[in-house]
């Protein structure tokens, strides 16, 4: 079983018609869809394989629809409620792009996970989002620790150069450093953010994490995959035509991929089972694949 920890939240996709007008009105369409890195990951990655998502959400209505549509998903949940839900803002320009205005709510409440929650898991997978925030952090932190104790593989995404800045690089390295994740995966901005691969080659800070493989997703350009038995892996990327919205589709990637390398323990294989997966979410608003 795959397990995910992290946030469970609403997202509010604004597709903008047109360039951002301030002051004044802008043409939108607005889409509202369950979000949360972790809840993404645990949606995608249940239609490949038993998955279980943790974490915490608002003791109100919202909660309880999210937590019931996680649960519809045959996703085993394991979720504290206290607080109140949190909320995305996400805004796409008309390339795909996003801008994301959080408010994670009670995803940053979670705290004193049972050991129980772990019985089961093969590997357990963190967006680094996660680690921003108490009581979230410590616990989870903590909650990793006991985890390979028990044997279980690690991976974390590092989810964004915006939480990266705001959490500081050295202080992010020297938590890998720490917890020593089996994978760490980035797009080409957050590998580059965090000297971990440059223009696909070794970055400088690359040598701090020698028990760690760091997989470098570069957008259409080939996925790197550094410190792999054989040292680097390229794996190309297939074409995808009708991007309209990248809403998901890192998290889509390490759902196909962590659910291919349990399935197979194969790099390559999990690099194209993560292009696969990521490629279904282009086309569609948010993180939601077409049915």
């Amino acid at each position: 079983m795959l397990g995910i920890i992290g946030d469970l939240v609403q997202d509010v996709i604004v597709w903008l018609e047109e360039p951002l007008r301030h002051g004044t009105d802008t043409e939108v369409e607005i889409f509202h869809t369950r979000g949360g890195s972790a809840a993404n990951v645990a949606s995608f990655a249940t239609r490949l394989g038993p998955t279980r998502f943790i974490g915490c959400v608002g003791d109100d209505p919202l909660g309880d629809t999210l937590v019931n549509g996680l649960t519809a998903d045959g996703i085993d949940v394991r979720v504290q409620r206290r607080g109140t839900t949190g909320t995305i803002v996400i805004l796409i320009d008309q390339d795909g792009e996003r801008t994301m205005l959080p408010y994670r709510g009670a995803a940053t409440l979670l705290d004193n996970v049972p050991d129980q929650w772990l019985d089961g898991l093969e590997l357990l997978h963190i967006p680094a989002y996660t680690f921003k925030g108490e009581p979230v952090g410590d616990s989870v932190t903590k909650l990793i620790l006991r985890a390979r104790q028990k044997g279980i593989l690690v991976s974390i995404d590092a989810s964004s150069t915006g939480m990266l800045t705001h959490y500081g690089v050295d202080r992010f390295l020297r938590l890998m450093q720490e917890l020593q994740p089996t994978f760490l995966i980035g797009n080409q901005s957050e590998s580059e953010f965090l000297g971990l691969c440059i223009d696909g080659e070794a970055g400088p800070a690359l040598h701090l994490l020698p028990d760690t493989i760091v997989v470098t997703k570069a957008g259409a350009d080939p996925t790197v995959v550094l410190g792999s038995p054989t040292g680097k892996l390229k794996v190309t990327v297939p074409p995808v035509t009708g991007v309209r919205d990248l809403t998901g589709a890192g998290d889509a990637f390490a759902a196909g991929f962590l659910a291919t390398f349990l399935a197979t323990r194969d790099l390559k294989s999990a690099c194209v089972g993560g292009h696969s997966s990521a490629a279904r979410v282009l086309c569609s608003p948010g993180a939601s694949m077409p049915v």
